[in-house]
């Protein structure tokens, strides 16, 4: 994964994922859960939307841009 001057190997994109996949089951994510993601593009956003998913869940994309009563 590559984003700007920020690089994660597969290897370390995949135990980053893992390790939130772990934190959300722990939280209660799992099927049918939604979760909302809310940051700017970038590595984490991708490693929040593949963990997410690794613990089941479905993301909910929410843009930082949306005023504070949107979110």
């Amino acid at each position: 994964l590559v984003f700007g001057a920020e690089t994660l190997s597969y290897g370390e994109l995949n135990a980053r994922a893992n390790r939130l996949a772990h934190h959300l089951m722990a939280k209660g994510v799992g099927p049918e859960v939604l979760v909302g993601i809310a940051v700017e593009r970038s590595v984490e956003m991708v490693v929040g939307i593949l963990g997410i998913v690794k613990a089941g869940g479905a993301y909910v994309p929410l843009d930082p841009e949306y005023p504070a009563d949107r979110l």
